[in-house]
């Protein structure tokens, strides 16, 4: 009894250890499954399965894989709305079925057809990073990828860390571009050291480096998605809470007067209105008066016209009158000339 009660006992223990292991292998089986998940919905790149339906121009009725080829080699760097980003490539183009049709008198090959298409496709609160490319008072942009813009818009900017530094102007002796041709700066060296500091650089308020460092590489957090001509760019932020209701661009916000606007405002202040009144009054009497004497003409030119119809109407009636005067003279003449012996 004793010895198969010990065999009882290794036989569940086996069991238990065998349950055990089995369990944790598919713990790590479906964790991993997450993780992959997760990074795939992470990731701003990512492969997709699609198939469409394809009209194969009858140049390609010999080689409809070229056909199609072409098709979506002109996807290819566009914003396609069905897959939610840009193409940027796409492979293992395979056709679902082994014929085509044809629609009534239409010559296309109408096809169904599966690849994969390697899209960008980055969301709304992503944290990416890109390379600036140019700085201005109202914003920042950034090249992501060498290839795609990005714009941090300037209440976007934390305001108690970073401020504008206007640059040197382009006609300054000593600053200018002209200076550093005059010292021996190679051309390409200074492409490079100058990129995105041609008007101006954000530095920090206190440390007085530049955004984005020595390099020029700043991460930001992806709030919007612009969509315009089938391209897609990218609106930024590097606020620390970057969706709050407080980051508004500032439409009746009054800023510092440039130099110029305070000249303007010196030359409008002392300004005399008096004259341009008297004026203005002025001008206003002389039309008065023109269209007094349009009006005193027309009347004129009418009682002209009046008279001259009246003195014709007389006319006429004065030689009606001399005709019928001379009638009736004729008539007795001749009434005469007949009681004559």
């Amino acid at each position: 009894m004793p010895e198969s009660h010990h065999k009882k006992r290794k036989q569940s223990t086996a069991t238990a250890d065998v349950s055990i292991t089995t369990k944790k292998s598919k713990m790590e089986k479906r964790d991993k499954k997450v993780k992959g998940k997760s990074q795939a919905r992470d990731s701003e790149f990512h492969v997709v399965k699609t198939s469409l339906v394809v009209s194969i121009a009858p140049v390609f009725a010999g080689n409809p894989h070229a056909g199609v080829e072409e098709m979506l080699d002109s996807m290819v760097m566009r914003y396609i709305p069905a897959l939610a980003g840009v193409v940027l490539s796409h492979s293992n183009l395979r056709f679902l079925e082994n014929t085509a049709t044809i629609q009534t008198d239409c010559p296309f090959l109408v096809c169904k057809i599966e690849f994969d298409a390697t899209v960008w496709s980055p969301r709304v609160g992503m944290k990416l990073v890109g390379k600036v490319n140019l700085c201005s008072p109202d914003h920042v942009s950034l090249l992501l990828h060498r290839t795609f813009n990005v714009s941090i818009p300037r209440h976007h900017i934390p305001r108690d860390e970073w401020e504008f530094e206007y640059g040197p102007a382009e006609n300054d002796p000593e600053f200018g571009p002209d200076s550093q041709n005059e010292i021996g700066v190679d051309e390409t060296e200074k492409t490079e050291k100058d990129e995105g500091d041609g008007g101006g650089k954000w530095v920090h308020h206190l440390t007085h480096t530049k955004l984005g460092g020595e390099e020029g590489f700043l991460e930001f957090t992806v709030i919007g998605l612009i969509v315009a001509n089938e391209m897609l760019s990218l609106l930024g932020s590097i606020q620390s809470d970057p969706f709050s209701s407080e980051h508004k661009p500032e439409s009746g916000a009054k800023t510092s007067p440039t130099e110029s606007e305070i000249e303007v405002e010196h030359d409008i202040e002392p300004r005399d209105t008096s004259n341009e009144e008297d004026d203005l009054e002025s001008d206003e009497d002389t039309f008065k008066t023109l269209g007094k004497m349009t009006d005193k003409a027309a009347a004129a030119e009418v009682a002209r016209r009046a008279a001259t119809e009246a003195a014709l109407a007389e006319r006429e009636k004065e030689k009606k009158r001399k005709r019928k005067a001379q009638k009736g003279k004729e008539k007795g003449d001749a009434k005469k000339k007949r009681t004559k012996p």
